[in-house]
């Protein structure tokens, strides 16, 4: 039950910065941002394709970003964005 409450949490707060424009979508913005350090977090939905995770991942090694992988498909974090498409990659800009 904790973790369900800590995603609630986390999804709450993913809405904000979504809303504060403090959020990129896609693979190549986020490889873009990731690359110049610019990136706080990256989060993946839970049917992103295994070769996207691979270079996200070694980027983020290389950068100490933290990436989370969500129990969310790409098609619910696209209605999550009230996007009109699969969102598999969601980066959160640090401050």
């Amino acid at each position: 039950m904790p973790q369900e409450k800590d995603l609630e949490k986390q999804l709450e707060l993913l809405r904000s910065q979504l809303q504060e424009g403090k959020v990129v979508l896609g693979t190549k913005r986020a490889l873009k941002e990731l690359r110049q350090g610019k990136l706080q977090e990256i989060l993946l939905a839970r049917n992103c394709p295994e070769s996207i995770k691979k270079e996200i991942g070694y980027y983020a090694k290389l950068r100490g970003v933290k990436v989370v992988q969500l129990s969310q498909t790409n098609e619910e974090l696209g209605i999550f964005c009230k996007k009109n498409f699969f969102v598999s990659v969601l980066a959160v800009i640090g401050e």
